[in-house]
């Protein structure tokens, strides 16, 4: 009954309005703190209490509606002010009215030719990033990709090919043993992306960290050495700023020293942390990102960009083009009537490219980067006021001490009975499993979010972040009233 169908108008405005109408309802009681986060039910009771199965004929419009309210009715509500469980939270109003947009326009981002504002959008915006980064005149290339895991293999792809540009023809077999080194705090994608890439998750060695989650460089320097006193060729190090556990921020002038010292390219991840570039107080964490090679930031973390929006930004122009492109003339003809640089297509891996770019550049008119500032700086505040909160509080643990660089928040919570234990082995056991009853509680209840995991030979503690412009000083007494509420009788 809806378009394209003939004489289908009014039937498609209708369906649609009533669409409408469904989201507008959960964007409201996604803010209203009255409502639940999540209306948790276990995978079998959903799976038995409605007909997911897909059949042969049609549903009518009615029914497709109520799947509709059926699928935003057990979502996670990821915009609420007390959602607290991932890196990436909120909800934008200006970045979901750019989302729907760029779902109408079901454009693709390769060539300038089926997609002319959001390529120049996209040139425009990843200039303007590589700016803040501290590049002269934002001089480079950049592209978006589905992630920051993405966006670090694309990293790796490029520091081997600068390397060996031979191993695009010839592949691993042609080249020597190549190694990477990052801080055993990093994200899994690094070795994800050498798995990935041919190079093996033995070739990325681990370097220590100190306490506070921070790479250590000595040790990466003593790795290097030992590496290629073995043979291998150590090609990348990647950078963490704000890893995902802690928040740290690795010494990036120590470690940019050390890469120029033994020509080894330097990348830093900055998917979590690259959000600080826009806060005058606190960029002064990633001091010496302006010498990286390259960087990965996500704006759908810290920045509240509706997911997916990950940049992969890279300091020498032409670089990415050489790596990926393969001159494909169906798709990036020479004799254009344009300009041919605008095709971005041929530096991707991926062919098909959704438009990312869009959400953020509509929110950054709409905020200014005062506005982003604003908005960061306020998260980090509330992570501060939660700190202070509990630093001494009877029945918590920091998990290290002192103010946290980021917005993570990484304690225990200690009920009662284990208060006056003796800190050994038994207390260490019980202790583990406080977190997981109190976060499936938490769950069941639906009241809030935050998670929790083990670390090394720490055993589980909540990490608390906050990225959510919606949060406020209450939800965070909410946070620990909740978790006090839910944890006293274990």
């Amino acid at each position: 009954d809806l378009l394209p169908a003939c004489n289908g108008e009014i039937t498609t405005m209708s369906f649609l309005q009533d669409v409408v109408d469904i989201l507008l309802q959960y964007v409201v009681k996604s803010f209203d703190r009255s409502t639940k986060v999540i209306d948790f039910h276990y995978p079998n009771e959903l799976l038995q209490e409605y007909n997911w199965e897909l059949a042969d004929q049609p549903q009518t419009l009615e029914e497709i509606l109520l799947n509709c309210r059926t699928t935003l009715k057990y979502a996670i509500k990821t915009g609420h002010p007390r959602y607290f469980n991932q890196l990436s939270t909120g909800l934008d109003m200006v970045g979901l009215a750019a989302d729907w947009l760029t779902s109408a326009a079901n454009t693709n981002m390769f060539t300038y030719e089926i997609a002319p504002v959001f390529v120049l959008l996209e040139y425009v915006t990843l200039r303007k990033m590589r700016e803040m980064v501290g590049w002269p005149g934002g001089c480079g290339d950049g592209i978006f990709s589905p992630g920051g895991a993405i966006s670090n293999m694309y990293a790796m792809l490029i520091a081997r090919f600068k390397m060996f540009p031979e191993v695009k023809e010839k592949g691993m077999a042609a080249i020597p043993r190549l190694v990477a080194f990052t801080s055993e705090h990093s994200h899994f994608s690094v070795k994800k992306g050498a798995a990935a890439l041919g190079i093996g998750t033995d070739s990325v060695i681990l370097i220590r960290c100190d306490e506070r989650g921070k790479m250590i460089p000595s040790d990466l320097e003593r790795r290097i050495l030992e590496a290629k006193q073995k043979g291998f060729v150590p090609f990348l190090v990647s950078a963490t700023a704000g890893t995902t556990v802690y928040g740290a921020f690795d010494p990036l002038l120590a470690i940019a020293d050390i890469c120029k010292k033994y020509k080894i390219w330097m990348h830093v991840d900055g998917a979590w942390g690259g959000g600080l570039l826009m806060s005058r107080k606190h960029k002064w964490k990633l001091n010496g990102i302006e010498r990286a090679n390259s960087v990965t930031w996500n704006p759908h973390k810290m920045m509240g960009v509706p997911l997916q929006c990950s940049a992969l930004l890279v300091r020498e122009e032409g670089l990415m083009q050489s790596c990926n492109q393969m001159h494909a003339s169906y798709l990036f003809q020479q004799d254009k009537h344009y300009d041919l640089s605008y095709d971005t297509g041929d530096k991707a891996l991926q062919c098909g490219r959704h438009v990312d770019v869009f959400k953020l550049w509509l929110m950054w008119r709409a905020k200014g980067t005062t506005g982003f500032e604003a908005q960061i700086d306020k998260c980090l505040e509330l992570a501060e006021y939660l700190y202070n909160k509990i630093k001494n509080r009877e029945g918590y643990e920091m998990v290290f001490d002192g103010k946290p660089q980021h917005t993570n928040v990484c304690f225990w919570y200690i009920p009662p009975s284990l208060r006056s234990m003796e800190d050994n082995e038994e207390r260490m056991s019980r202790l583990m499993k406080v977190a997981p009853v109190i976060k499936a509680r938490m769950m069941e209840y639906g009241t809030t979010m935050v998670s929790y995991q083990p670390l090394g030979d720490k055993v589980n503690f909540f990490r608390m972040v906050i990225s959510n412009p919606a949060a406020t000083h209450q939800d965070i007494d909410f946070l620990t009233d909740e978790i006090e509420r839910l944890g006293q009788d274990l």
